[in-house]
């Protein structure tokens, strides 16, 4: 294999490797706004006492069930990035190692 075909090889792995990242890094990034955006109730406007404890007391439980819910997805969606991460370091290591490779041979 040619020097130029092993470049090109292991800057397509690199440009896969950070398009991956990139995927998994917005995935975690709209569940975190998901679980963020759980925050507050909207104004019960004008409803009853009652009826507007009932409404509030209800989003709230459901709003933590469903946070809960998120966490798990974001702690999944971590993992993901790191391995991500780790995996377009390696790929960004083979590019320079190999750019180095071929610098040392030109200079011989």
């Amino acid at each position: 294999m040619s020097a130029a075909n092993l470049q090109l090889l292991t800057q397509l792995m690199l440009d896969a490797r950070l398009q991956t990242l990139r995927q998994a890094t917005g995935a975690r990034e709209r569940s975190l706004m998901q679980r963020d955006a759980l925050g507050a109730a909207e104004d019960p406007g004008d409803l009853p006492i009652a009826v507007a404890g009932t409404v509030a007391l209800t989003y709230r439980r459901w709003a933590d069930q469903r946070r809960a819910e998120l966490n798990a997805v974001i702690a999944r969606q971590t993992v993901a990035c790191m391995v991500a991460r780790a995996e377009a370091s390696t790929a960004f290591g083979k590019v320079q190692a190999l750019q180095a490779a071929l610098d040392r041979q030109q200079k011989r």
